[in-house]
């Protein structure tokens, strides 16, 4: 029977004659595969100069939708996100003072009208008495006036009604156009005053995209060629803008309104964070395209070709050029090829392949 120590040695050397079939089994390529990483080779670029600044998205139409009238809040029929229609049911408040009241002016409103029946009932046979000399002309003008008087109780105890039936109908807070919810300010039982926020919405187009432009900068801005938007990686142009005639005393800013065509605006949501650039004009920059950043917390980086590699350099960016790339302030030179693929870049083996140069436009 074999003993301890011959069993491990002959389990050690079943695992090395295993290792080593696995390996004679392993294609060559494998053990020395190159990976092909597309490189491109930097040049000077004609782009856009100027500053940016961070804007808003905000709807055009937003409203927040308040109380007109006081009641405890006896159900709230949306919530958060949901999608309302014009006219749709937001809120109901408790309208049974007010419903009261519209029975007492619907009841002043039959005592008005059989007064103004006997008054004008009196005033009749007041002309006829006077015509035939019974009565005085005074009697005819105390009758005329009786009449004048019941006219204008039936009047107003009318409006009264309206405006009861009017306050009645703020019990039900509807949407006053098609959107969304974009917030709620009460909850079912809360109590309701005239001017309270109940419900916010907003219509989700047209968009704008808001920008606080510091006062220092005023004169810039207003002599700037062109002022762009950053959406979805391309800069476009806003269909309208406008500008608040002051700056705010306390920030110290003015606010610029970029209106976005629909077709723009589709992918993005209120309250998004974009990028403003105000264009002064045109310059030459070394720019590098997005895909070849490398981000790693703090650093960015890009990987360079050495040699038959690839080494890692770490850049400052400048501005973001949209579909033209990101500039690039230090950190390499114009004439150094760089990786498209920063990820493959980094494995063993990575060959860089040359793209066409990014040459000035």
């Amino acid at each position: 029977m074999p003993c301890v120590s011959q069993l491990r040695v002959t389990y050690s050397d079943a695992r090395r004659a295993l290792a080593a079939l696995w390996l004679a089994a392993m294609p060559l390529s494998y053990a020395t595969a190159q990976v092909p990483v597309p490189v491109v080779t930097l040049q000077g670029k004609s782009v856009a100069t100027g500053f940016e600044l961070e804007g808003i998205i905000q709807p055009v139409r937003q409203s927040t939708v308040a109380a007109q009238t006081a009641g405890r809040v006896i159900r709230l029929a949306v919530k958060m996100g949901d999608r309302v229609k014009a006219g749709q049911l937001l809120a109901i408040i408790d309208d049974r003072e007010l419903a009261a009241d519209v029975q007492r002016s619907r009841a002043q409103i039959t005592q008005s009208e059989a007064e103004l029946r006997n008054a004008q009932l009196n005033l009749e046979r007041t002309r006829e008495l006077q015509s035939k000399g019974f009565v005085s002309k005074a009697a005819l003008d105390s009758a005329e006036t009786q009449f004048k008087a019941a006219k204008a109780g039936r009047d107003q105890a009318g409006a009264a009604a309206t405006q009861a039936s009017l306050a009645q109908g703020h019990t039900r807070v509807t949407a006053p156009y098609e959107g969304w919810v974009l917030q709620t300010h009460v909850e079912a039982g809360d109590l309701a005053l005239p001017g309270k926020p109940l419900v916010t919405v907003y219509a989700p187009q047209p968009l704008r995209a808001v920008v606080q432009v510091p006062a220092s900068r005023a004169i810039a801005t207003s002599q700037s060629s062109q002022v762009q938007i950053l959406v979805g990686g391309e800069w476009v142009s806003p269909s309208a803008r406008s500008t608040m005639p002051s700056a705010d005393p306390v920030s110290q800013t003015i606010e610029w309104r970029l209106d976005l065509a629909p077709k723009v605006s589709q992918a993005l949501l209120p309250g998004e964070q974009v990028r403003v650039r105000f264009v002064g004009g045109q310059a030459e920059r070394m720019v590098v395209p997005a895909t070849a950043l490398l981000r790693r917390g703090e650093l960015t980086a890009v990987y360079v070709v050495q040699g038959q590699g690839f080494v890692l350099r770490a850049v400052r960016l400048g501005a973001d050029h949209g579909a033209q790339g990101v500039e690039i302030m230090a950190g390499i030179n114009a004439g150094d090829s760089v990786a498209l693929d920063p990820v493959r870049a980094g494995l063993a083996g990575a060959q860089p392949v040359a793209q066409p140069a990014t040459g000035a436009k």
